[in-house]
């Protein structure tokens, strides 16, 4: 059974993971609203779930496809 320090505990990694998590987010909005790579807007439901995205969905798919070939 746990108790009161092992529950702390289990919050400040809880936070601190959140934390990190937003710290590794683009902090910049882009404000062009079409796809940099094949010129479709973006739609708003990816411009609102990522505010600094300059491609689509399927663009940025490619491009993290052709990333993880280079490797």
């Amino acid at each position: 059974m746990a108790d009161c320090a092992d529950l702390a505990g289990d919050i400040i990694d809880a936070n601190l993971d959140r934390a990190l998590s937003r710290s590794r987010l683009p902090s910049t909005v882009a404000t062009d609203p079409w796809c940099e790579d094949c010129g479709e807007e973006i739609p708003q439901a990816r411009r609102h779930a990522a505010p600094w995205a300059t491609t689509c969905t399927e663009c940025q798919g490619i491009r993290e496809n052709q990333a993880r070939h280079r490797r």
